[in-house]
């Protein structure tokens, strides 16, 4: 059966970054790109809000009749959450052809791949058809996979810290890597730390890119946001996102078209976004501090239960006092976490230094307002376990 073919070779894979040999996927498309055709490729680079910039773009472009495929990465539930098509998460059976597919290309080598590449290569296969490609990058930047195919245009969503241990230490360091993977037509978001806006424009000049900042609309455009955002009650980060994206759908298309577009716009279909599941409940994927900043601005003047756990590699302390003036208590939820250490007693350190009270997470008390926070992991194991209890 497909899944078991699937999953059997993502067992294989580790998910740890510093394993990755940054040139195979480079090598491997230089060796089959002939075999791998596929129409406008469109790659999104940042440190948040890819997957939603992304899924907007895709949902606009579709609305007005171009069949799109749209790359993000992690999953909640389900490693085919990543693949999105024709307005629809893609069926068992189409990833199972792909995977063949990609068999019959590679052979052996398909094994040399790791699991974040092979997942890219299968896109292809399953996007092939497709008027757009739209690629979430995953750490972003020159050597990522995604950034192997040739590109109608880069999206840079807004940059912060974040994988600090790959990217480097700075700002400046990590907007160099990622800004680096910048194509003929890039757009980036205008809401960046002046670094990252000089370090573009280097990039730019040095590369003869045609750069274009992402600008607000107005008039009947900004009339048509407004009633957009008022209709699905968008967060402020959402909010800028879905602005962005529209930039990007008026440079591949028109700005007549964006009306059609807009009127036709459904809610955003990707979980875990400042997703409400009751009505004291939220879930978000977000894991670094630019993500604890926009939870901040949206929760400003309310207190919440903070239900959190993290990795080693993210930096706690920051993203904590970020948060600490919305947090009336830390609950650290705890899961079986095979290749990535989770840090309960230093969280429990960093809020007693931060004056945050903070406690081991047993049960959801449905009368306050909580968070739950963190990586895909976390969402996914508390999903479950909340599924299964109510």
């Amino acid at each position: 059966m497909m899944q078991n073919k699937v999953n059997d070779f993502l067992a294989k894979k580790s998910l740890c970054y510093d394993r990755i040999d940054r040139f195979l996927m480079f090598r491997m498309y230089e060796k089959y790109k002939n075999q791998l055709l596929i129409k406008s490729v469109i790659q999104i680079i940042g440190t948040n809000g890819k997957g939603s910039t992304g899924r907007f773009l895709t949902q606009l472009l579709e609305s007005i009749g171009y069949s799109v495929g749209h790359y993000t990465s992690p999953h909640i539930f389900g490693f085919k959450e990543r693949f999105y098509k024709n307005k629809d998460i893609v069926s068992d059976e189409e990833l199972e052809r792909a995977h063949e597919q990609l068999e019959k290309i590679f052979k052996e080598e398909l094994n040399k791949l790791s699991y974040f590449e092979y997942a890219t290569f299968l896109a292809a296969v399953l996007f092939r058809e497709c008027d757009y490609i739209i690629f979430e990058a995953g750490l972003g930047g020159e050597y990522d996979a995604t950034s192997v195919f040739e590109k109608e245009m880069s999206i840079f969503t807004k940059i912060g810290f974040d994988h600090m241990q790959i990217l480097g230490d700075s700002l400046e360091k990590i907007a160099r890597t990622k800004l680096k993977a910048m194509s003929k037509k890039t757009l980036i978001s205008s809401e960046q730390e002046e670094v990252v806006l000089q370090m573009a424009k280097k990039i730019a000049k040095l590369k003869n890119v045609d750069l274009i900042f992402a600008s607000n609309f107005e008039g009947e455009y900004l009339s048509l946001i407004q009633n957009y955002i008022q209709k699905y009650h968008l967060p402020l980060y959402l909010k800028h996102n879905l602005i962005l994206a529209l930039n990007a759908f008026e440079i591949l298309v028109s700005k007549e078209k964006i009306k059609a577009a807009l009127i036709k716009l459904g809610k955003l279909n990707l979980k875990g976004r400042l997703e409400q599941l009751e009505p004291n409940l939220y879930i978000d994927v977000g894991h670094n501090v630019m993500a604890a900043e926009a939870l901040r601005d949206q929760f400003i003047g309310k207190k919440i239960i903070l239900v959190y756990n993290s990795y080693q590699d993210k930096d706690v302390f920051e993203i904590l006092k970020t948060l600490k003036p919305i947090i009336d208590t830390i609950k650290i939820y705890k899961y079986i976490s095979a290749e990535r250490k989770l840090i309960s007693d230093e969280i429990y350190n960093i809020a007693n230094i931060l004056g945050i009270k903070c406690e081991e997470f047993t049960v959801l008390d449905k009368q306050r307002k909580t968070l739950v926070f963190g990586s895909f992991a976390l969402v996914e194991n508390f999903l479950k376990e909340w599924s299964d209890k109510k």
